[in-house]
């Protein structure tokens, strides 16, 4: 009896191709009721480690986790689970920061995000001779 699958051997080299290693926050970003919701899913981490800023109009949701490995006598088969800081980034433009809200629940991050209010400043030219 193998202690991996057959399948699993080459799971490695096809990661180097095909990969999402490079951003392990994954979010759905939706519109419900004049509200932007961005929903960002953060497993295993605690709401301690998660920092939200806003600044010159973007909003960067950052998350660290620290290796919690005292023994190094450990012999891995397959180690998947990554540790250090993770981060995103969403432009928002200019917004009133004190009116967005955040949440977290169940390793899911929601932060809510008032639409801009879009002002109609058309401005007609009239055409010289």
């Amino acid at each position: 009896m193998d202690l991996i699958p057959r399948k699993y051997f080459l799971d490695d080299f096809f990661d180097d191709f095909v990969s999402s290693k490079g951003n392990d926050m994954k979010c759905d970003i939706y519109e419900k009721d004049g509200l932007y919701n961005i929903e960002i899913d953060v497993p295993g981490f605690d709401k301690k480690d998660i920092n939200i800023e806003c600044k010159d109009g973007y909003l960067t949701v950052s998350a660290k986790k620290e290796s919690n490995e005292e023994s190094s006598d450990k012999n891995y088969i397959r180690k998947e689970r990554r540790y250090g800081s993770f981060s995103r980034t969403f432009y928002l433009g200019e917004l009133d920061e004190d009116k967005i809200k955040a949440t977290f629940n169940n390793g899911t991050l929601c932060i809510v995000v008032p639409k801009e209010e879009k002002q109609n400043d058309k401005k007609i030219i009239e055409i010289g001779d």
